[in-house]
């Protein structure tokens, strides 16, 4: 690809991000040009209506909705598909690649479900698959993992990786806003869809956790046995009772190299402040990454948006158009459609510290009934704070008994609160959420 300096592209949906890449590819060609030594031009956007298109400016020209058209154009090297979700996405870009073209997204639902099949039928193909901007927006961390941290046997990988659940949690913590209320304010600031189920449930984030999971421990990773719980039904006083012990709440994405496999899973969990991700805050997103020879490194920016995530993938047209991507794609042996399947922990393996809230009829003899059943199970309590009624309360009161235990299999704790549930004095089921320490490094 290198005896090549001017490469034909097409852009395959021009949304968001779609119309962003078009803007920085045109925009920026000199730049472009400058420090790559390449020529990309711009031929086709593909798209069923260019509303969108025509509202930023992009020249009608460029406009194509004939896919026939573009398959067939043999000046087209790269196509950018930026359609999102799996159906329509998932035909256009095995069609490019069927079709001899080297093939740039951002879909991580895409890669997540199907990365496996499109990387298989790149190679049939003699082309690519790049997916950089796929996984937290604008920070390189795909390339990172399988480029910058190639002679890295990984431990750990730690990410916050969803800007709207962190611009929600940041306002329930720092502003002491409901759930209810964060996500209307994030809403109304455009940082989260009309429908933020994708988002909020966790499972956005899970995509992603796949993707650098695979890409971090050559393993293919399969998205349906990662345990996924997300922010949507994380109640205020836990933020704030989890703030008064030390902690600030996150959502996080974790996959760690364990003795008998791979513990990956998302869920909400307490950090210490002083955590490296405690102060990641709004909309923004970091990966953490614990090498066996560099250590901790951590990688962090701006996870979506149209600009930053059009930065992401005009990098890999450009790295694409240079020979970079292709080479590695034929040369290193991360890749998941030729990795051997990982084997994954259940959440019944982990172990962690926990934070747990029961809310308890207030009378004497209570919390020694608890903590019985606690030790029964092998569980060591490291702290206990406990509300008292509010003032005026009169007859049985619910008040909340917050308990963080020292680190204990996820297994048993579940078994203990099972049966702490179906005692009388227990107004409400359990809250358990994760307390993660900071991941050490193996120097």
């Amino acid at each position: 690809m290198t005896e090549k300096k001017e490469f034909g592209i097409a852009i395959i949906g021009c949304g968001t991000v779609g119309g962003a890449t078009a803007a920085l590819l045109t925009e920026s060609a000199t730049l472009i040009s400058e420090r790559s030594g390449m020529t990309l031009t711009l031929k086709y956007i593909v798209d069923v209506d260019f509303t969108h298109a025509e509202e930023i400016g992009l020249s009608e020209s460029l406009f194509e909705k004939d896919l026939e058209k573009v398959l067939a154009d043999p000046d087209i090297h790269i196509a950018v598909e930026l359609i999102g979700g799996t159906t329509t996405a998932k035909t256009v870009t095995a069609r490019c690649l069927e079709a001899g073209k080297h093939v740039v997204t951002a879909n991580k639902a895409l890669i997540a479900h199907f990365g496996t099949e499109l990387l298989t039928i790149a190679r049939e193909n003699d082309v690519c698959l790049a997916f950089e901007a796929s996984c937290a927006g604008g920070i390189p961390i795909v390339r990172a993992l399988y480029d910058g941290l190639i002679a890295n046997r990984i431990d750990a990988l730690y990410g916050i990786v969803n800007g709207t659940c962190n611009y929600i949690l940041t306002a329930m913590t720092q502003n002491g806003q409901s759930y209810n209320d964060a996500l209307g304010e994030a809403q109304r600031d455009g940082l989260a869809e009309a429908d933020p189920t994708l988002d909020v449930s966790g499972m956005d984030s899970a995509h992603k956790l796949a993707i650098l999971g695979s890409l971090a421990f050559g393993r293919k990773v399969d998205l349906e046995a990662i345990p996924v719980s997300g922010i949507d039904t994380l109640a205020l006083q836990d933020v704030v009772f989890g703030r008064e012990l030390g902690y600030i709440i996150k959502l996080l994405a974790i996959a760690k190299r364990m003795e008998k496999g791979l513990s990956l899973i998302v869920r909400p969990a307490f950090i210490a402040l002083e955590h490296p991700l405690a102060w990641v805050s709004g909309p923004f997103n970091a990966v953490s990454v614990y090498g066996h020879a560099v250590g901790h490194t951590m990688y962090y920016g701006r996870g979506a948006g149209g600009s930053p995530t059009a930065s992401a993938v005009v990098s890999d047209i450009i790295s694409v158009a240079l020979g970079t991507i292709p080479l590695l794609f034929k040369t290193l042996n991360v890749w998941p459609e030729e990795s051997k399947p990982a084997v994954q922990l259940s959440s019944m393996d982990i172990h962690s510290r926990y934070y747990i809230r029961l809310m308890v009829e207030d009378k004497p003899g209570v919390f020694a009934k608890f903590a019985s059943v606690l030790g029964s199970h092998g569980i060591s309590i490291s702290s206990v704070l406990q509300k008292e009624p509010a003032e005026g309360s009169t007859g049985p009161v619910a008040v909340p008994v917050v308990i963080t235990t020292h680190e204990v299999p996820e297994g048993d704790l579940v078994s203990a609160l099972q049966e702490i549930n179906t005692f009388p004095e227990v107004k409400e089921p359990a809250v358990c959420i994760n307390i993660i320490d900071e991941h050490e490094e193996n120097l």
